[in-house]
């Protein structure tokens, strides 16, 4: 249903400031916490002794301690010691490959030993002071490809986000979808429009017009295992679109990291980072609260999409030219996935 052997987004720096998390990770039930030293550390979180979630205990000295009987527990996943027992021949419990770059923690809920720390991808707005970011975290209970669909075919703004980004030229425009190695690319061109209410306040924002015709671009990138970035934005027509210099648009990165916890459930962490105003703090919080509301509207649809196909296991979707873009992630997923499964395979 996923890969294992890749990065996911686990947390933010913040869910772990001033206590463990305890996460589900593609099926994986992970503790996150601070270390030694400040390191970010993941142990599986499951206390050898009885089996207690760890993820309820405390850090001390750089271990984690369990919240239930004491076992102290370190990021490697053996046991250091336990009040008045022995506990030297206690078994390890896994422990995971885990980053922290770019305002994330990531983990690799595979094999630890294969994990290459230079597979995260390169966030170019995350490291640079051009540039602000700002997001959150949904929980939803959807399949995790529902929502990479979901950001692969933005024809549904015409119909989900009426009141914010949804307007009927993007139903009218034509979707161009290539596939680039194991990155797929969908985009749409809008040309001499007017721009839909959040890009009429994002071109104020950014000092300029907001009732004059605009040209407005879409293009989404997916990268496995379940990344999408969005390249938005809004430039004053016969300006040069997407390509137009900076005085003329408003513009954006639209951030999706998907991280599966179950086969019915993930993580969303969301965001935008934008490359005008990016000190102005005000502005992000406003933006963070109107993208915050958008992706609400798509929580619902997916959710229910879910429950309708779990109700329904032998329907058969249809598929439109317009779906090509989840078709082709789709493939990507499924080639990688039973690649990952091979070997098991193979041995067996």
């Amino acid at each position: 249903m996923f890969p294992k052997n890749t990065w996911y987004v686990a947390c933010t720096p913040d869910e772990i400031e001033t206590k463990p998390l305890g996460r589900q990770i593609c099926g994986e039930r992970i503790a996150f916490y601070r270390g030694a030293e400040g390191k970010v550390c993941a142990v599986e979180d499951f206390c050898p002794h009885r089996g207690a979630a760890l993820s309820l205990g405390y850090v001390e000295n750089g271990n984690l301690v369990c919240g239930y009987h004491g076992l102290v527990m370190g990021c490697d996943g053996k046991t250091v010691s336990m009040p008045m027992q022995r506990v030297g021949g206690f078994p390890c419990i896994k422990s995971y490959a885990v980053e922290e770059r770019y305002g994330f923690i990531w983990v690799w809920p595979g094999d630890a030993a294969l994990a290459d720390a230079s597979l995260i991808p390169h966030l170019h707005w995350a490291v640079s002071d051009e540039w602000a970011y700002g997001g959150g975290l949904y929980h939803i209970n959807c399949d995790y490809r529902l929502m990479i669909d979901n950001l692969m075919d933005l024809t549904h703004e015409a119909y989900v986000h009426t009141d914010s980004i949804g307007q009927d030229e993007i139903d009218e425009s034509p979707v161009h979808t290539r596939v680039e190695g194991d990155t797929v690319i969908t985009s749409r061109f809008m040309e001499n429009i007017i721009a839909p209410p959040f890009w009429q306040k994002a071109l104020k924002f950014n000092d300029l017009a907001a009732d004059v015709p605009v040209d407005r671009w879409q293009i989404s990138r997916f990268t496995p295992p379940s990344h999408v970035l969005i390249d938005v934005g809004v430039a004053h027509a016969g300006k040069g679109g997407f390509n137009a210099p900076a005085e003329h648009k408003a513009a954006a990165i639209v951030v999706d990291f998907i991280t599966p916890e179950t086969e019915s459930s993930h993580w969303y962490f969301w965001g935008m980072a934008r490359n005008f105003k990016p000190h102005d703090e005000e502005l992000t919080k406003a933006i963070r609260e109107g993208q915050g509301k958008i992706f609400a509207e798509d929580l619902a649809v997916l959710e229910a999409q879910q429950r309708n196909l779990e109700a329904h296991p032998d329907r058969r979707l249809l598929m439109l030219n317009i779906d090509t873009g989840g078709v082709q992630s789709r493939r990507i997923l499924d080639r990688l996935i039973k690649a990952e499964q091979a070997p098991a395979t193979e041995s067996a």
